[in-house]
């Protein structure tokens, strides 16, 4: 009899490192109820997608998990199609902080950078 191995998947979005401590940073400060915080692209902005990331009260069947030292991140279901092989980084300096994203299935960005298009 072989036995069948089932091969883990890789995760749709890298988190650096930075990514990952503001996510902990996040759920230190979480509302009472929260349970991770989602990665989802509402359609908004002037080139149709944009990234939202917001705090999660409960699981939804086909979210993408992922499991980090601070806590658990999400990855809307219907979202993961427009954000495979990205990488999430967050990034502050004088002016901003925000996270930023390093999409492959992007085609084109508007001027200000609030939102995508695939």
């Amino acid at each position: 009899m072989t036995e069948t191995k089932i091969r883990q998947r890789p995760a749709a979005v890298t988190l650096t490192a930075t990514a990952e401590q503001r996510i902990a940073d996040l759920m230190a400060q979480a509302p009472e109820g929260a349970i991770g915080v989602r990665l989802s692209t509402p359609r908004r902005g002037c080139s149709g997608l944009a990234y939202s990331v917001d705090y999660v009260t409960q699981e939804q069947a086909f979210d993408e998990k992922i499991e980090t030292p601070g806590g658990v991140f999400y990855i809307d279901g219907a979202s993961v199609l427009y954000l495979i092989g990205s990488t999430m980084d967050w990034q502050e300096d004088d002016f901003t902080a925000g996270f930023v994203f390093q999409n492959p299935n992007a085609k084109g960005a508007c001027g200000c950078g609030e939102s995508f298009t695939v």
